[in-house]
């Protein structure tokens, strides 16, 4: 099925749709963009959605600074079939989106809606930028969660055809924050997508980026591969196309042609790629997605719910030890006083870094949706939530007995005085029965146990199923809550399951420390200071040429036609 067909827009009528945000040559237009703003991400759309045509959706992925934001506007002016010698440059995306600071990128996920009434396939952009902003942890959950519930709307067609890793072609290693980036995407989908990620490479000059591509295997990244294992890329010369009020220089000339032609062919052999690879069917990464939330979930009520009933251990445990320790005073009916320290839930702040809200039930007392319940307005809309009740409560209580606020439970303990007779009354039934004080206490830390080794196979096996079906299993927790499982699962003694996650953790600090271990000799060069002198002077000279000729590639004519099918594995290429 052709996409566009040779002469199919008018420019005038696309300009006409468009707005001047640069005069000169080229002169820039803003597409007239219809905003929309649903709670879980950004929608900037041109054009009207034709639910009866196909739909193609590509995800795009990358550090600020790679040409993420002009990869997506050139992809555009290549559909509309825009020429160099039109002297126009049309841009889809807004200023937000690929700003130099990172504290002004948005935080949630923007959507790009390419509808043309013409073309006989609408073309959605997902962009994901703010990943790996220092601001917290939680604006990374934040996106992940608006990803989430993007991916499962009716916005992508519960399909996916790209997701796209955007690198500079002159890198010779990948930052931890780009890693960073690429693993945090790559973790919410299932393995299948792996076929479907490929590699973008900007600031090209057309030549093999060795070094980039030895960086992105060092680091590990999944994509789709074609013969000989060698991962599947693009080149693009795509830098910020800049106006000239009095033209380009004529020595220029032949340099912005070959810029023009190295991103323009880029752009075709992208989408002549596109025409060989199957879509995916996001069900697996729903799958990924859901697991993802529960496992985030159950390890915060799991810590919560064991470190209540290891306190409740202690608590009874003292109380054993105070009954053994003055059976003969107890015989004699002598008044037994004593101090024993006690659990109670206490309702604090959440820290801001962490977690703007929370969902409690107020029955249990409990956390049930920490960290990540940040964008339902309707309760029984969480993830957490199953026909209307949750399923991470201990009683599993209605969704009306919760509630979304800035506090959580904490358990905390106390000293306070006790009696025997005090100890008696409680457990009146059982001694009139016959059993013993001792015995019953024994009963109830067997049935704690019990309750605690329920919790902490049901998160391990949590984990369990994240390795057989996420693309990328081992960024899917901190080092902390993978020490905490570990610790807990030594505790019920099952030290199988403990060295299992012993590799997953191992795995993940030997990946962490090589990014590092390479960070550090790329930056200090101790041995050879003049080739990183001279290294970082053409460097410098690269990018103030880059300055002077970055342009979209020339176009050989207005609407290339290309087809959009399913055909073989993306290996068979």
């Amino acid at each position: 099925m052709a996409l566009l067909g040779p002469n199919m827009y008018n420019i005038d009528e696309i300009i006409n749709q468009s707005s001047v945000i640069g005069s000169g040559t080229p002169t820039r237009y803003l597409l007239k963009l219809r905003a929309d703003y649903p709670d879980e991400y950004r929608k900037l759309t041109f054009g009207e959605r034709n639910k009866d045509k196909p739909h193609k959706t590509f995800v795009m992925v990358g550090e600020t600074g790679t040409g993420k934001t002009t990869l997506i506007n050139t992809m555009v002016n290549y559909i509309l079939g825009v020429q160099r010698e039109d002297k126009i440059w049309f841009e889809i995306t807004d200023d937000q989106s690929d700003l130099t600071q990172a504290h002004s990128q948005t935080s949630c996920i923007t959507l790009y809606g390419f509808y043309l009434q013409e073309s006989p396939v609408d073309l959605t952009i997902i962009d994901t930028p703010g990943f790996g902003d220092t601001r917290s942890i939680a604006m990374d959950q934040e996106i992940a969660m608006s990803l989430c519930s993007l991916i499962k709307s009716e916005e992508v067609g519960h399909e996916i055809d790209a997701v796209c890793l955007v690198v500079k072609a002159t890198q010779n290693r990948l930052s931890d924050r780009q890693i960073y980036i690429f693993n945090a995407v790559q973790s919410l989908f299932g393995k299948d997508v792996a076929e479907n990620i490929v590699l973008l490479f900007t600031h090209s000059t057309g030549a093999q980026p060795k070094d980039a591509l030895t960086a992105v295997k060092e680091a590990k990244i999944k994509c789709a591969v074609k013969e000989k294992n060698q991962p599947v890329f693009f080149l693009f010369d795509n830098c910020q196309v800049q106006t000239s009020e009095e033209g380009y220089p004529e020595e220029h000339e032949q340099a912005l042609e070959q810029s023009w032609n190295r991103s323009y062919r880029g752009m075709e052999i992208f989408f002549k790629f596109m025409e060989t690879v199957k879509s995916k069917s996001l069900n697996m990464t729903g799958n990924v997605l859901q697991k993802q939330k529960m496992w985030k979930t159950n390890i915060c009520n799991l810590k919560f719910r064991v470190d209540m009933i290891d306190k409740k251990q202690k608590e009874l445990k003292q109380t054993q030890e105070v009954l053994e320790q003055n059976m003969d005073f107890i015989k004699n009916n002598e008044t037994l006083k004593y101090e024993i320290e006690v659990p109670y839930k206490e309702k604090v702040d959440i820290d801001p870094s962490v977690a703007k809200t929370a969902m409690c039930c107020t029955v249990c007392q409990e956390n049930c949706h920490y960290p990540g319940c940040w964008w339902v307005r309707n309760l029984s809309w969480c993830s957490v939530m199953k026909n209307g009740y949750c399923t991470v409560c201990s009683n599993k209580c209605h969704y009306s007995k919760h509630v979304k606020e800035a506090k959580i439970y904490q358990t905390k303990t106390r000293i306070e005085k006790r009696t025997y007779e005090e100890l008696k009354k409680k457990y009146e039934d059982i001694i009139r029965a016959g059993m013993s004080l001792v015995k019953k206490m024994e009963e109830e830390l067997q049935e704690l146990e019990k309750e605690k080794i329920k919790l902490v196979m049901e998160a391990f096996h949590c984990v369990e199923t994240l390795q057989i079906i996420a693309l990328n299993a081992d960024s899917l927790s901190t080092l902390k809550d993978i020490d905490f499982m570990i610790d807990k699962l030594k505790e019920i003694k099952e030290p199988e399951k403990a060295r299992t996650l012993e590799s997953i953790k191992n795995k993940e600090i030997k990946e962490n420390e090589k990014a590092r271990t390479l960070e550090t000799i790329s930056k200090k060069e101790i041995k050879e200071p003049e080739k990183a002198r001279t290294l970082e002077k053409i460097s410098k000279e690269a990018e103030e040429r880059k300055k002077q000729i970055c342009v979209m590639p020339k176009r050989l004519g207005r609407g290339k036609t290309f087809a959009l099918k399913n055909s073989e594995k993306t290996k068979k290429l």
